[in-house]
């Protein structure tokens, strides 16, 4: 509990040293002060996260240290301490926030049973903000290019209605990120944000899913279910992939959309739901419609507010960012040690196209986390299909900046195509190249180099 900081504010010293030694005793980290004034001056300086407050003090009184502590840190946990106050004073103790009362003499086991309760009620408090703060940071929208700022502050505009909104981008470029943020700046914000991938869900479960069923409506509804429309009540439904619903369940959503109003499988019964809808794709629509997949009405009343999310090949500035955030992320959430990546490493990042956008890169990030030994990526620790951005990986090799590294990456990627080509035999390859065996696996072990797929071969045992 050393982490716990707490203040003891009472006019009896007795009372303030057997105090502070009970609570040293438990491991607190704990202060004193002899009266209100002085309290207040170490409440500022010191912020602990607990106190215990005498009621009856000379000069300023417990109850008015209390309405102050309050102000300048509402979660700090105040514990009152009296030996005759009465049922007004505690109530008006409760109704400014206390957290709970002790009548001197102090039992020793209720102050530890109280302090210990207080601590866990702060330890869940700071638990659950830390958890909120990660999960701000999971859905940040990371980037400051021309193409991002307009991006935010169309979301900012669009936020502030409650019109349909229509996400178009190519995979990955952070669809729900952007439907989360226009939840998140809404008047909606207090209500729930329910996602629906409509890709993932069955043709024949996906009105059961948006919409509900009674129970026994069809072959294995064994009970009643609550649709997501109906679910997100009060609050917005991000309906991703959109472009993947059927015929059928278009027309479902295009009357929630109209009129506001669900009909579950196998009911009579029509239901009332006040819903933002936010929907996304990475399919051209227009010719989605021409093909007959998709209801051009349903079209026209998703494409209230339309906004494209530009894919990372368009904002290429924006990855050093991308890459700082995803390290103080992934290090954050799951306590890997950080890294950075080289001046060569990121140049090879920049140059490449990624065809997975930005969450090829988030994997990419996490994986070097995880994979590289040392604190610095450089470019022998990215994959291959970074390096050979060019059939013969000349333009990628000409960017490393020292003849270090450019060696070790051009053995490493010699090496590794003889093994490929020999079916990773390592005594075949050795022959092959002129080099000796044991160099071989000298190198193999050095360079990092991988196995690939192996095979079984008649010579000697295969790269394991």
């Amino acid at each position: 509990m050393e982490n716990v900081k707490i203040l003891v504010v009472d006019d009896e010293k007795n009372i303030l040293e057997s105090v502070k030694m009970v609570l040293n005793y438990e491991k607190y980290n704990v202060q004193v002060a002899k009266d209100g004034i002085e309290a207040i001056d170490i409440f500022k300086k010191f912020l602990p996260d607990i106190v215990l407050l005498d009621v009856k003090m000379p000069g300023l009184d417990g109850l008015k240290v209390l309405k102050s502590f309050k102000t300048v840190n509402p979660v700090a946990e105040v514990i009152m301490i009296s030996g005759h106050s009465g049922i007004e004073e505690a109530l008006e103790a409760s109704r400014l926030g206390a957290f709970d009362f002790l009548e001197k003499p102090i039992s020793r086991d209720k102050l530890v049973l109280t302090v210990r309760n207080a601590a866990e009620k702060i330890s869940l408090l700071k638990e659950n903000f830390n958890l909120r703060n990660l999960t701000a940071k999971k859905y940040e929208l990371v980037g400051q290019s021309a193409v991002m700022k307009a991006l935010q502050e169309t979301i900012r505009r669009v936020a502030r209605s409650d019109s349909t909104v229509l996400i178009s981008g190519d995979s990955g470029t952070g669809k729900e990120l952007i439907a989360r943020l226009i939840h998140q700046k809404s008047v909606r914000s207090q209500s729930r944000f329910i996602q629906v991938n409509c890709a993932a869900i069955p043709d024949e479960l996906i009105e059961s899913e948006l919409f509900g069923h009674e129970k026994g409506s069809f072959t294995g509804a064994y009970e009643k279910k609550i649709g997501k429309f109906e679910s997100a009540h009060r609050g917005s439904i991000f309906l991703d992939e959109i472009g993947d619903l059927s015929i059928k369940a278009q027309a479902k959503v295009l009357r929630v959309l109209e009129e506001g109003e669900v009909q579950p499988v196998g009911s009579p019964e029509i239901k009332k739901v006040n819903v933002r809808v936010i929907a996304a794709t990475n399919k051209n629509l227009d010719e989605e419609i021409k093909k007959g997949n998709f209801r051009e009405d349903l079209y026209f009343r998703l494409h209230v507010v339309p906004i494209h999310s530009p894919s990372l090949r368009d904002r290429k500035e924006d990855i050093p960012l991308l890459i700082d955030h995803f390290i103080a992320f992934f290090s954050e959430e799951n306590n890997y040690r950080k890294k950075s990546f080289s001046a060569e490493a990121l140049a090879l990042l920049l140059d490449y196209q990624w065809k997975g956008n930005v969450r090829e890169l988030r994997n990419l990030v996490e994986r070097m986390l995880i994979m590289c030994r040392t604190d610095q990526i450089s470019t022998l620790d990215l994959p291959d299909y970074i390096n050979l951005r060019s059939e013969t990986g000349q333009l990628s090799l000409l960017q490393i900046g020292n003849w270090k590294e450019f060696k070790a990456r051009s053995e490493k990627m010699f090496l590794e195509q003889k093994l490929k080509e020999f079916g990773y035999n390592v005594a075949k390859t050795a022959r092959e190249i002129a080099l000796p065996r044991s160099n071989l696996y000298q190198k193999i072990e050095s360079l990092g180099i991988m196995s690939g797929h192996q095979q079984d071969v008649d010579e000697e045992s295969p790269l394991s």
